[in-house]
């Protein structure tokens, strides 16, 4: 039995205005297109509310990601936090900050996850490259 506890923060810079990069998150179809590779998708993007998405592990087993929105300031800042199980047992829980600023005519993206990683059922460096490329699909997204 493990635990890890472990702290990242990436950055992005993005040439759109950070109210854009706010609707990408804040919209269901917007996330959804770069977000989620694979598996159902459902986004209640208010204090309080939850996301959720439920796929598949590599070996076949329910994979389950939930958050719950804790703090939105629209074009400013989001807090989340969430728990990530697999097969029905726990892997994951962490809280997760995202601040945009102003950056030139564009946005700089500041992510910062904070993480319990449990039983080694998933690794730190897996999580924070996974984020690294969502991020850079959102990129995608928003040219």
């Amino acid at each position: 039995m493990t635990v890890i506890h472990t702290t990242f923060t990436l950055e992005r810079t993005y040439p759109v205005p950070p109210e854009r990069v706010f609707a990408a998150w804040a919209d269901p179809v917007a996330k959804e297109a770069w977000f989620v590779s694979e598996g159902a998708h459902e986004l209640d993007f208010r204090v309080g509310g939850q996301e959720t998405i439920d796929g598949l592990t590599p070996d076949g087993g329910v994979l389950a990601l939930v958050s719950t929105y804790h703090d939105i300031v629209p074009g400013q800042r989001i807090v989340y936090a969430s728990t990530l199980s697999g097969g029905g047992k726990l892997a994951t829980l962490s809280t997760t900050t995202i601040e945009l600023a102003d950056e030139g005519a564009g946005t700089r993206l500041t992510l910062t996850e904070q993480g319990t990683f449990l039983d080694g059922a998933e690794k730190p460096e897996w999580r924070e490259q996974g984020t690294g490329e969502w991020l850079d699909r959102l990129g995608e997204a928003l040219k």
